[in-house]
């Protein structure tokens, strides 16, 4: 990342944030020529780039036949009185067909309730190409980041190949632990919690309820590269939940 000042790298972490807390954005494709922008779930691969769902029916999945030129914009304002001084992020890119079981499974993770119809002939996974983000922080805190910036830097395969066992693990072994993440680290509510899913930056937790499935996100003080080091990690937060920190 020669030349990338720190405010640049500071800028692609907040707005990778938006994207791995995010269950849905706007997804903007070419209609004739003309925008057009509908509403999508979505989750994401281990660097960051966003994973969609869709059925060869949707309007927008046939707009790909045009240009598989995409914008999605991710909204983080819900919890602000004010949407327009809260952080949202415009992405541009490329959606490619991503017929891959891995991130499939991590898709299903994120919205159970897809299970149903993944399976379906007219359905694909399609992941994003991220090209450049246009991210808006808050009011003044506005600016273009790059495919460098925006997408996590490094290998992701140790953690990526390790998801699934660690996931399996945490929720068999240590469910004590994970429900600590969710009560005392995020503050969060309910009993139920699992572990769905871990990357290099943090993990999602999701609980079902009556009223549908509720999630959260906890972040790593600094990114893992492999499988011990999110056992390291994991414990550490396992230890300051159990303090009461």
């Amino acid at each position: 990342m020669t030349g990338t000042t720190e405010g640049e790298v500071e800028r692609g972490v907040e707005a990778r944030r938006l994207i791995r807390r995010a269950s849905y954005a706007a997804l903007g494709t070419s209609f004739e020529g003309r925008p057009y922008v509908s509403l999508v779930a979505t989750a994401c691969d281990h660097d960051a780039s966003p994973l969609l769902l869709l059925s060869n029916l949707a309007q927008h999945t046939r707009n790909f036949a045009a240009t598989s030129q995409v914008s999605l914009l991710f909204d983080g304002t819900r919890e602000f009185p004010d949407p327009l001084a809260g952080p949202r992020l415009t992405l541009i890119g490329r959606a490619e067909r991503c017929d891959n079981d891995r991130l499939l499974r991590r898709f299903a993770a994120h919205h159970p309730g897809s299970g149903v119809y993944a399976g379906f002939a007219d359905f694909h996974l399609y992941r994003v190409f991220i090209e450049r983000g246009h991210f808006v922080a808050g009011f003044g805190q506005i600016g273009w980041i790059e495919r460098a910036e925006l997408c996590f830097a490094g290998s992701t395969v140790a953690i990526a190949e390790a998801e699934a066992d660690i996931v399996v693990h945490m929720n068999q072994d240590h469910a004590d632990a994970v429900a600590l993440f969710a009560n005392r680290l995020l503050g969060l509510p309910g009993a139920g919690w699992r572990m769905i899913a871990i990357d290099p930056e943090g993990f999602d937790l999701r609980r079902d309820s009556e009223s549908g499935p509720v999630y959260g996100r906890l972040d790593f003080a600094e990114p893992i590269r492999s499988p011990a080091d999110a056992r390291s990690a994991l414990i550490a937060l396992t230890q300051q939940a159990r303090a009461g920190q």
